[in-house]
């Protein structure tokens, strides 16, 4: 079975209206968790669309939902301060009852760091500075005794954050990405959970296969890490449901100015999943046949409940029991 959870891309215009919509609308649909993404604004040319602070946001659901996993898909520690993220984590899971995702990444967004005039940096700099933070956290998120730490970009000394998650460890650190050399090597170091990023079969499959490699390298078992999917999921009967579901992915310049078809094929050579009720089922098939045990809808067309309705009635009992 495969969990079919929500994730709600935030800088295509959420307002608070509509996420408490979605915190309602997802639990009563029976979907297994609500995901939202961090990002203050688009990545492309302007205009630029309402976005919900995502930890705020977290703070809601945690309350007013009862079953709902939780979390982000990721918080980038380019603009989030690893000590400060995660203590919200810790606070959110203990106010959730244990059901947070403490997901996390080394940011990517070019435009959105510049115009808030957060330092993004090179790739290298990038990895480095993730690779630091990941160590910040999972030292202040699973150890009882206080921690040190001296890095190029963070430092600790005999700090413990208090209260002590009620959840031991905390919560489940998910990292996203598949670079081969620097995000890859973390997941097997530090991750609970690895979330791959609107992948083919095949793809996910090579991507598996080292994966297991670097595990156990890192001394592990493969099973340590649960493997998850975010992709887009355009459920529908008519090729003018699916785009309407697509049509987030306009905000792109490549992609504005595509015929409906030639969108949603796009989208399935990336990886996306699209079709009628039976197809997008055999497509999670083949997703849980090589191990993936949840995958994240991620879902721009925020005015479109409609589509989760269908995702929920028609192909959520048949993959999730």
């Amino acid at each position: 079975m495969v969990r079919l959870s929500v994730l709600v891309e935030g800088a295509h215009g959420l307002t608070w209206a509509r996420w408490k919509e979605f915190v309602a609308t997802t639990e009563r649909l029976g979907f297994a968790g609500l995901y939202g993404s961090d990002h203050f604004t688009l990545a492309g040319d302007p205009p630029d669309k309402d976005s919900l602070e995502l930890i705020v946001s977290l703070a809601y659901a945690a309350e007013r939902s009862e079953r709902l996993r939780l979390g982000q898909l990721v918080s980038p520690v380019s603009f989030r301060d690893p000590v400060m993220l995660t203590r919200q984590m810790l606070a959110l899971d203990d106010l959730s009852g244990r059901r947070m995702v403490f997901g996390i990444g080394a940011g990517w967004n070019v435009r959105e760091h510049a115009m808030f005039g957060y330092d993004l940096g090179e790739i290298k700099t990038r990895m480095d500075r993730f690779a630091e933070a990941l160590e910040v956290v999972t030292r202040l998120m699973r150890s009882e005794e206080p921690v040190s730490y001296s890095g190029t970009y963070y430092h600790l000394e005999a700090a413990t954050l208090l209260p002590r998650p009620q959840r031991p460890g905390g919560p489940p650190l998910l990292i996203g990405g598949s670079g081969p050399k620097r995000t890859l090597p973390l997941v097997a170091r530090h991750a609970d959970i690895w979330n791959a990023v609107m992948m083919t079969p095949e793809a996910l499959q090579e991507k598996l296969t080292l994966l297991d490699a670097l595990i156990e390298k890192a001394g592990r078992l493969p099973r340590d890490v649960a493997r998850t999917l975010m992709t887009p999921v355009y459920c529908g009967r008519t090729t003018t449901e699916l785009a309407h579901q697509a049509s987030g992915r306009r905000a792109s310049p490549a992609l504005a100015n595509l015929s409906d078809a030639a969108l949603l094929e796009q989208q399935r050579g990336r990886g996306a999943i699209v079709g009628t009720p039976e197809e997008v089922i055999a497509r999670i098939r083949v997703y849980e046949g090589l191990g993936i045990e949840e995958i994240m809808v991620q879902w721009f067309a925020q005015d479109d409940l409609d589509g989760l309705a269908t995702i929920a009635t028609e192909v959520l009992p048949k993959v999730a029991g």
